[in-house]
């Protein structure tokens, strides 16, 4: 409970969770916002009722939402870096897809990386999809 107490005490406008990594990602800024439920030491649990700003074209949650609230690049660069990212499909299938992404610096240093396992099946089967089709 005291950690709760702690976490919510935080004025939002120093960071993500504040917890000093910058303002709050555009698309979390609008409209309801992440809503800290419960925390304790290392652990915060967050959630957010999903709106349209928070969507990709056929109306389900954006990558860019999610890697917004994970925000891999939190201390990773400062102005005037130049961050390069590699990402991998790791794997793919009927329902999810497995992918890692590694952020070096200029230097081939890593200053983050991430993985995310995404949902695809409904995307998978949408006809706006299909760019290519598989020869006979």
């Amino acid at each position: 409970m005291a950690t709760l107490k702690f976490v919510n005490s935080l004025p939002r406008s120093s960071g993500w969770l504040a917890v000093g990594m910058g303002e709050l990602p555009r698309d979390l800024r609008t409209g309801a916002q992440l809503r800290i439920t419960t925390a304790r030491p290392g652990t915060v649990h967050f959630e957010l009722d999903v709106q349209k700003e928070h969507t990709n074209r056929l109306g389900i949650l954006h990558g860019g939402t999610i890697a917004s609230m994970v925000t891999y690049l939190g201390s990773g660069g400062k102005v005037g870096d130049k961050i390069l990212a590699e990402v991998t499909c790791d794997k793919f299938g009927n329902k999810l897809a497995y992918t890692t992404i590694k952020f070096t610096n200029k230097a081939d240093e890593i200053v983050a990386r991430g993985s995310h396992t995404k949902y695809i099946a409904q995307a998978f089967r949408d006809p706006r999809n299909i760019i290519e089709q598989k020869k006979s």
